[in-house]
């Protein structure tokens, strides 16, 4: 993929209905008319995405029992995928974008990670690749505001948090 991220905050996010590891499905329409969805796009391979699922996984943490929905979407085989999940502690959904990658060519995904903030209207609220603390936190605080919920610090005292790490 030879493209830089086409979808941007403001425009509606590509439906989207893709299978978990467990091969239930999940369609992006049905989890917006529960809250809020963060889709995190990743190869398991990737050191960054490595680096910035366990921060994900917080926010999923923070934010599942008021609505909020987090997806992993992996460029990679149920395999890679669960092996991935079990090794970077992911316990929200790790769905599978197999070859073509249709969804990912959908939302113009050029790097791992990337992230996209999906309000419930549908439209993309944050776009970004890579691990951005920034961002992250951006994250965070929309997701607050939009459940009305004050969250824990999502990072915590004495990490060594980089800014940015790219994709």
């Amino acid at each position: 993929m030879s493209k830089k991220a086409t979808v941007k905050p403001g425009d509606q996010a590509p439906s989207l209905n893709l299978p978990d590891l467990q091969g239930h499905a999940h369609a992006l329409d049905q989890a917006l008319a529960k809250g809020p969805v963060l889709l995190a796009f990743f190869k398991a391979e990737c050191p960054t995405c490595q680096y910035a699922f366990p921060f994900i996984d917080r926010l999923h943490r923070q934010f599942a029992s008021q609505g909020a929905s987090v997806w992993g979407i992996s460029q990679d085989s149920e395999r890679e995928s669960r092996e991935f999940a079990a090794e970077f502690g992911v316990s929200f959904p790790t769905l599978i974008d197999a070859k073509p990658y249709e969804v990912s060519n959908r939302y113009g995904v050029a790097y791992t990670p990337t992230l996209f903030l999906v309000g419930r209207d549908g439209k993309v609220e944050l776009e970004g690749d890579g691990f951005s603390k920034q961002d992250l936190l951006e994250v965070q605080k929309k997701l607050a505001r939009e459940l009305s919920t004050k969250p824990d610090d999502l990072f915590l005292p004495g990490e060594r948090v980089p800014e940015y790490k790219p994709g």
